[in-house]
This record gives structure tokens, C-alpha cells and sequence, in this order.
């Protein structure tokens, strides 16, 4: 993946703060000795000073340990490369990416199936799984719904239901300044952690510009 921990640790030790903010919406907090970022829209703190996270709702302590391959470097890559751009509302697949064919992957593959398959019968499960980590509706397929895993980058899941001849099936897709923000293992990473929230509750219970 995009660089290792270590490296982006010290990476973002080196930002400007003002910098990070205006970039990717976070704030800059001298108590917490780092940023304070909504991560489906639940605050998480960056703390520099001990290259620790935290939150304070289980569903950010869900997404910072039992997500935690996915969510570590995706959220010190957003603060490290995202763009102070604004969405656009226009959606593509991952594959549909510049670099998409990462996507193709047989160990990139997405769990869309897996999604599918839960939320088959239920659409209103479906919804309600995304509400919980700050999902908002929007029209496409059966259901669908936005989710904001970064302020900056938009991520939604679409769902049809089944019938006789095919099977529920569910995709995802990204807003199209998405590559403007991070690589493509990195917004794999963002994808995969979007698929693992979907998923939790029903289990049990460019570049840098600081480089």
C-alpha cells in the first residue's frame, strides 16, 4: 500500500496544520497534540505526538480496531493528500478509475456480494446499517445510500433486490474527484473499510502535499 505507517506518521508530523484543515475539513486540536477528523462523521482524533487514534463511540472504535488494516492509512492519507475540492455528484466504478484495474484484482475484489446477500428481503436493513454510520439516501437502484467515510470523499452503495432469474446484487461507487484525493490501494482501503461497516453490526454486535 501508498507508503507505510511509520512514514506517514512522519509525514503528517511535518505538515503545516492550517494546511491539513483548509485541505481536508479536520481541526487542529494543541490538547489532543493533533487533528480531530470526522470519519463517518464520527470524530476521531490523529494524535501526532503518540501516532495513536482514538474515539469516543463505539462505532468509531469499531472502524479504528476491528477495521483497523483498512482505516489507519486510509485516514492518514486523507489527511495527507486530499484536495480542498469539492465533490462533484458525478459517480464511477472503481473500475472506471485511472487506475482502476487494481480494482480487478482476485484479492481486490470488493464483498459486494456479501452485502448483497445480507440485506437481501430487507431494504429498510440496508438503509438503516448505513444511517447508523451517518449514511444519507439517494436514488439509484432499489436503495441507495451515501456514505461520507472523509468529509471530502463520498462513497455509495447501491442495492437492487432480486427476483426469479437473478440474485440481490449491490455495487459501489466513487464520486469522480476521488483519485484527486488518493491512490488507488489507498481508496481500495477506504471501499473495503465502507464494505466492513456495512457488514459490522449484522456480524455480532494526487500526492502528498506535505512530502
Amino acid at each position: 500500500m501508498s507508503g507505510g505507517e511509520e512514514r506517514a506518521w512522519e509525514l503528517l508530523a511535518s505538515c503545516d496544520p492550517r494546511d491539513v484543515c483548509a485541505r481536508t475539513t479536520a481541526e487542529y486540536s494543541p490538547d489532543e497534540e493533533g487533528y480531530v477528523l470526522e470519519v463517518f462523521g464520527l470524530p476521531v482524533v490523529v494524535d501526532i505526538t503518540a501516532r495513536a487514534m482514538r474515539g469516543s463511540d463505539p462505532r468509531s472504535e469499531f472502524v479504528l480496531t476491528k477495521a483497523a488494516y483498512f482505516s489507519r492509512l486510509s485516514i492518514l492519507h486523507y489527511l495527507l493528500g486530499a484536495q480542498k475540492i469539492v465533490p462533484t455528484g458525478r459517480l464511477v466504478k472503481p473500475e472506471q478509475l485511472k487506475a482502476g484495474q487494481f480494482f480487478a484484482l482476485g484479492s481486490h475484489l470488493l464483498p459486494l456480494d456479501q452485502i448483497a446477500a445480507r440485506f437481501s428481503g430487507d431494504l429498510d436493513a440496508f438503509m438503516q446499517q448505513a444511517a447508523r454510520f451517518g449514511g444519507e439516501r439517494r436514488p439509484y437502484g432499489d436503495a441507495a445510500m451515501e456514505l461520507r467515510p472523509f468529509a471530502r470523499l463520498p462513497v455509495t452503495l447501491i442495492f437492487w433486490e432480486g427476483d426469479d432469474e437473478f440474485p440481490a446484487r449491490s455495487s459501489l461507487l466513487f464520486d469522480d474527484t476521488s483519485e484527486l484525493h488518493l491512490p488507488a490501494d489507498v481508496l481500495w482501503s477506504v471501499a473495503m473499510l465502507c464494505s466492513k461497516v456495512m457488514l459490522q453490526f449484522n456480524q455480532g454486535a494526487v500526492g502528498s502535499n506535505c512530502s
